[in-house]
């Protein structure tokens, strides 16, 4: 029995082989999370990968999760059910973890299960396509309680209402993401060994088919056209783990422009070449809703993004930044001359982004949204 003085635990599992939004997000949350109400149970399938590199260099403490092995949808899927699952809940029962707040697929099927056998309240944090066999198939079964990062996110049609679900937006520590973009340009212009007067786009993220980073060598190359005479740069911010940078570059090569495409490489964190870019390109399709948009918008990049997913949600056309069809290049770089050209367009749309972010996607207003759910979890557990 956990007396009512000790905080309640909360177990947060990663796999730890891959950085992405939730990781930064979840990293956030538990950071924040009062001390005295709440003790995070940080827990790390992979010891040796990104995830564990990212919380060591933020100093948020970590452990072996019980179990190396999790869900995969494979073969070794019949010894997790076989032996690994009733570890995982004699785990949880023994260190009295309260909470179970999973944020990635894997960690969803892998533990909530076993959370469920243990007695434990399950949050399952979706941050995927609203399609998602696990989301509509698994989760009514185990999970107590869903959170979607946007209404496209949301699940339709299943047994998730207002009273077990919500949607709360990620966290962005908005005084951390700050930048001295004049310092910060020239400091890019001059790893890039480019003239001043270069137009600078940018992709960020993971190089993955939903976000387009193949279109974004087409953008780049409409981007030339249209800019000319002036020098632009397409440069991709972002790890490789479905390998295509190589066919992003081949893009390049095909249109004409791989002097002007510059694949960057994943660099954490993305502020200072965020804030040095004169637009932030999303091409993505059906992305929930990406961190890198608020990112931009807090530091005064303008946003130009694809008409799908939560993009239009974060965005107000042609107040906050610029919304385009999906994979439309020419409509991208005709939105992106505007901003480059018009100074007066560009200083409203970006101080009028930066009002709204701040607004809208504050560390404090995702905090107190979080706990609020696990407060109602606990009540109703009691």
């Amino acid at each position: 029995m956990v007396s009512d003085n000790e905080p309640t635990v909360v177990a947060f599992p990663f796999v730890g082989d891959l950085v992405g939004g939730s990781h930064i997000s979840a990293l956030h949350l538990i950071r924040s999370l009062d001390p005295k109400r709440y003790r995070p149970l940080v827990l790390m399938h992979q010891t040796d990968g990104p995830v564990a590199e990212l919380f060591d260099r933020e100093q948020v403490a970590y452990e072996p999760a019980p179990v190396k092995r999790c869900l995969e949808g494979g073969p070794g899927d019949a010894v997790f059910f076989l032996r690994d699952l009733k570890r995982l809940e004699r785990f949880l029962r023994e260190r009295k973890v309260r909470l179970l707040h999973t944020n990635d697929g894997r960690m969803h099927v892998t533990w909530q299960l076993a959370g469920r056998l243990a007695g434990v309240k399950c949050l399952w944090h979706h941050r995927g396509n609203p399609g998602a066999f696990g989301l509509n198939k698994v989760a009514p079964w185990t999970a107590d309680h869903l959170i979607t990062v946007s209404r496209f996110s949301a699940p339709a049609g299943s047994r998730w209402t207002s009273a077990n679900s919500s949607v709360v937006h990620s966290p962005f520590d908005i005084d951390d993401i700050q930048a001295d973009r004049s310092a910060c340009r020239k400091a890019l212009i001059d790893e890039l060994a480019v003239s001043p007067d270069t137009a600078l786009i940018s992709y960020f993220g993971a190089l993955i088919a939903r976000k387009r980073p193949v279109m974004f060598a087409d953008i780049t190359a409409a981007m030339t056209r249209r800019a000319a005479p002036r020098a632009v740069r397409g440069l991709v911010f972002g790890d490789d783990p479905e390998g295509l940078a190589e066919p992003t570059v081949a893009r390049a090569a095909e249109l004409g422009v791989s002097e002007d495409l510059r694949m960057m490489g994943y660099r954490y964190p993305p502020t200072p070449w965020m804030a040095a870019s004169d637009v932030l390109m999303v091409p993505a399709v059906d992305e929930p809703l990406g961190r890198t948009l608020v990112e931009a918008m807090l530091l005064g990049t303008p946003v130009v993004a694809s008409d799908s997913g939560g993009n239009p949600e974060a965005i107000d056309d042609g107040r906050t930044g610029f919304i385009v069809p999906p994979d439309d290049a020419d409509a991208f770089a005709e939105r992106a001359c505007q901003l480059i050209n018009d100074p007066a367009l560009r200083r409203r749309i970006v101080d009028q982004a930066r009002e709204e972010a701040v607004a809208r996607f504050s560390l404090e207003r995702h905090v107190r949204s979080v706990t609020e759910i696990y407060d109602q979890l606990l009540s109703a557990a009691s």
